[in-house]
């Protein structure tokens, strides 16, 4: 069975909750018995084995976990005889069994469905007299690994995700990111230490602060392992989503990540890893989103720690936190004397461009470009995430630039890449091809100027180049006569007095000089006015659309008329039809 025939099978069961559940909860069922029947399905080989070393080890007084976990060759286990195929003949005892079965498991496994809420589900259940008709459903489905993959697996929870988040007016793309976009990414991430991680037994460390159901460390690994099997990547995550975390958790049990690990909880307020650095990172923040309610942490965090916390180099607005998820990643990052790091996260467009000079934005940009920490932004296609259809960004940074990258930032403009997909998914109707993905990723790593055509696609631009410095323009106060105000006290004494009403600013390249830049641009329009210095501030945006806008020259007007002209007729003709 396919992914999307598999994802609607499991769907499926939502039409035995209809009536007794809402169409918002399905997935309060669907997503922890889809779980239960893939652990059921992973540790059904081992299972008598697990039993009589179970047996055997408490005979002696021994503590069986350890041995339960290499009998059962995962990082979990379930010490109860029964299975789920085995509680479909005790009808009347459903329910204790079934709590007793997910009791048995190891406590990594228990948490899992408490963060579902399972018991309470299989308690609603029995009660309406579905839990029987619903075991009955996942009994028939073989979701053993041997069958569906943990890649293919990923996709079904996915696809369930996203029917359960559409259902609950819910954002899915707060959950998962496509799969798609995150190959790109990770080729993005990898492709420059191609020859590092290629040498045997190779093992380096991937974190992601937002991790959803954990796709982006799926393939991060399932990469790594196809460049070189021998490698290995321990994954470190955090993620807030009850749900989200339950399924990341699952998943990377089955593929015997440590779940110490992960880790349940805000990132901003509660940092899972707060002393952890990393050689890699990649995140999808929710865009967009407010930090209103953990304002009073993060302030507190800013103000008194400074450079030494998360979040020295400034805060953004609290209607958009996208720039402190890429702070948190930056101050992850391993130091570039222990090997470095380099991240990738998805941001939308206002950390571009939004703020002046001296705002919080503008001051993160700043860090980030004044400490060379910015290798590339790839703009994406519009329409390509689940719950927005607007203009997406890449970042890819690291403390650890390879020569020709130092000082310097490169820009691609991959908005042209995609294909329509054959059926739309929420807000997602364009997708990269493989073909697309290969071409962005040579792209980067050419890092040289290219164009299609008249069309730039990759542009190198030098860190200053993104920088400017805003000047207050000052024009005198003049009184009823036309006279120059003088000041007549302390400092302002003798001089012209600023008048408010005709005070303006200018934006000057950091490359410029700015008293070149007044007599050029200001003194011929206005003689008497002057620079207040001490007002002066350095700002830095990155006007990505800007650098990739190709002029074409309008038409020429004979050509515009004779269209005019032609159209006029046409009407003209077809009324004189209608009166004769």
């Amino acid at each position: 069975m396919n992914q999307p025939a598999l994802s609607a099978f499991i769907w499926s069961v939502a039409d035995l909750l209809r009536g007794d559940y809402k169409q918002s909860d399905y997935g309060k069922v669907i997503l922890p018995f889809t779980v239960l029947r893939r652990l059921d399905s992973v540790l059904e080989s081992t299972k008598d084995a697990v039993l009589t070393e179970c047996a055997d080890k408490r005979k002696a007084g021994v503590n069986p976990a350890p041995f339960l976990l290499r009998k059962a060759g995962q990082s979990f286990y379930n010490t109860s005889p029964l299975t789920l195929k085995k509680l479909m003949g005790d009808q009347d005892h459903l329910r204790d069994n079934l709590f007793d079965y997910i009791e048995a498991f190891s406590p990594e496994v228990r948490d899992i469905f408490e963060r579902f809420d399972a018991y309470a589900q299989i308690d609603r259940l029995a009660k309406a007299g579905l839990l029987y008709q619903v075991v009955e459903r996942f009994v028939n489905l073989d979701l053993h690994p041997d069958r569906v993959s943990n890649s293919q697996m990923g996709l079904v929870f996915e696809e369930l995700i996203r029917k359960f988040a559409e259902l609950s007016n819910e954002t899915a793309g707060e959950h998962f990111t496509p799969r798609e976009v995150i190959r790109l990414m990770v080729n993005l991430l990898f492709i420059e230490d191609d020859e590092v991680l290629a040498r045997p037994g190779v093992v380096r460390t991937l974190y992601d602060p937002t991790a959803g159901t954990g796709g982006m460390l799926s393939v991060a690994g399932e990469s790594l392992s196809e460049h070189n099997p021998d490698a290995r990547l321990t994954m470190f995550v955090q993620e807030l989503n009850p749900e989200s975390y339950a399924i990341c958790k699952a998943d990377m049990l089955i593929k015997g990540q440590d779940v110490a690990n992960i880790v349940f909880g805000n990132t901003f307020t509660e940092d899972g890893h707060p002393h952890r650095k990393f050689d890699y990172m990649l995140s999808n923040p929710p865009f967009g989103v407010e930090w209103k309610k953990v304002e009073k942490e993060i302030r507190r965090e800013h103000e008194t720690k400074g450079f030494n916390g998360r979040f020295g180099p400034g805060l953004p607005r609290v209607s958009d936190g996208s720039l402190l998820f890429l702070l948190h990643l930056i101050s992850k990052m391993r130091p570039a004397a222990d090997g470095g790091s380099r991240f990738g996260i998805v941001l939308n467009g206002s950390p571009l461009f939004t703020g002046g000079a001296g705002s919080g934005e503008s001051e993160i940009r700043r860090y980030v470009l004044e400490n060379d920490l910015l290798e590339a932004i790839i703009g994406l296609p519009t329409d390509m995430f689940y719950n927005t259809g607007i203009s997406t960004y890449v970042w890819i940074l690291s403390n650890r630039k390879p020569a020709h990258r130092r000082g310097r930032v490169q820009l691609i403009d991959a908005s042209g890449f995609w294909q329509k997909m054959r059926k739309s998914l929420g807000s997602k109707r364009r997708e990269l091809s493989d073909e697309h993905i290969a071409e962005i990723t040579r792209l980067f790593g050419q890092c040289v100027e290219t164009r299609e055509g008249k069309k730039p696609l990759s542009r190198i631009f030098r860190n200053s180049d993104f920088g400017y410095r805003t000047i207050t323009v000052e024009r005198p106060l003049r009184d009823e006569t036309g006279n120059i105000v003088l000041g007549t006290k302390g400092r302002q004494k003798g001089k012209p007095q600023p008048d408010t009403r005709l005070r303006d600013t200018e934006n000057v390249p950091l490359a410029e000089d700015v008293e070149a830049y007044f007599r050029r641009e200001v003194l011929p329009h206005a003689p008497d006015a002057w620079i207040d210095h001490e007002k002066t501030r350095v700002g830095y945006e990155i006007p990505f659309n800007r650098h990739f806008y190709v002029f074409e020259p309008p038409r020429p007007l004979a050509e515009i008329d004779a269209d005019l002209k032609r159209c006029t007729d046409r009407i003209l003709t077809m009324i004189e039809g209608l009166s004769a």
